[in-house]
């Protein structure tokens, strides 16, 4: 992954892609630390405000792997559950003040990192198996987190909301 960003490109945390013959501790564990610790250490910075104002709006990207699995992405999909996970506890334990956590999880998102690795033919593949004949964009992304850091969302709370064009249907 090179250092060049351009719009709508995102900040990833590695990962290898791999089955379960060859995949390594280090691999997943690692995956796991990361990902987890990450949620961990921004929500553990953010939600004492958050309290004190008894009012929040904590929002999470997870991925469909999480719940889907599909080969080669056992550690993406197994830290990502986890982390599913741990939203769910955190919304319940900081529901009583007044602050939201929910995941949003978007299948392969157009114009990322991601789709700059894949040839044209493999993107055009993605989109083609998609109800909707396309890739998810970045702008319907942004707007479904926007919604979930609304004043509109605020009864919606430890939920995993899917942002794929019928992709998988819940």
């Amino acid at each position: 992954m090179g250092s060049r960003r351009r719009r709508g490109a995102q900040c990833l945390i590695p990962f290898a892609v791999t089955s379960f013959d060859d995949l390594t501790w280090e691999q997943l564990g690692g995956k796991l630390d990361r990902e987890l610790h990450a949620a961990f250490l921004i929500t553990k910075a953010v939600v004492p405000e958050m309290i004190s104002r008894n009012y929040g709006r904590l929002v999470y990207l997870s991925t469909g792997l999480s719940r889907r699995p599909r080969a080669g992405m056992i550690t993406l999909g197994t830290a990502k559950a986890a982390l599913d996970q741990f939203v769910r506890y955190v919304a319940l334990e900081l529901a009583p003040y007044g602050i939201t956590a929910n995941l949003v999880a978007p299948a392969t998102v157009d114009e990322t990192k991601i789709t700059e690795q894949l040839t044209a033919d493999q993107v055009g593949h993605l989109g083609a198996t998609n109800p909707m004949g396309r890739l998810v964009r970045p702008d319907e992304v942004a707007r479904t987190i926007a919604f979930l850091t609304s004043e509109d969302s605020g009864f919606t709370t430890g939920h995993y909301l899917p942002v794929n064009g019928g992709l998988s249907m819940d």
